[in-house]
């Protein structure tokens, strides 16, 4: 059993958005066509293109920057830690009087960033384990998670 506290900054939900976004086939699309427009106008030297490319590169993470700092400030399940009991059963998360459990089948992926280990409760929402709060329990969580979800599930490296 492993047992943590984490306290979710503004830092820990972007990199989670980034991730997510930058994975979708929105987020894919958006950059390559992006790039390919940086290039057209490097190539034609209608350098109007340029800008057009750069906003297509810069605006998502602008905006996630922003949304992940404005869902901080708003949502209230931000403003205290989370306490979490990763255990043979699945992943029991609670703050003062809420509590929810997830069995290790129920879940839906788990992955990593270079800020995070990200376990993923469905296609959209997901878990934040920042790497930054796990300490010295960070190879407890990873072995945690890879012993009880799927191999087929689980792209964490540490």
């Amino acid at each position: 059993m492993v047992e943590l506290d984490v306290k979710i900054e503004a830092g820990d939900l972007y990199d989670y958005m980034l991730r997510h976004s930058y994975n979708s086939p929105a987020g894919i699309l958006g950059s390559t066509f992006g790039a390919v427009l940086i290039l057209f106008a490097l190539m034609t030297k209608q350098w109007a293109f340029i800008v057009l490319g750069l906003i297509m590169l810069l605006y998502l993470p602008w905006t996630l920057f922003v949304k992940s700092r404005k869902q901080i400030l708003a949502n209230p399940s931000f403003q205290k830690p989370l306490h979490y009991v990763l255990d043979q059963e699945g992943i029991a998360i609670s703050q003062g009087e809420d509590q929810v459990k997830y069995l290790w089948d129920e879940l839906y992926r788990a992955v990593s960033t270079g800020r995070s280990i990200i376990v993923y409760t469905s296609r959209v929402n997901a878990t934040i384990f920042p790497k930054r709060a796990l300490g010295d329990q960070k190879m407890a969580v990873i072995e945690m998670i890879s012993t009880h979800m799927s191999p087929a599930r689980v792209k964490i490296r540490g």
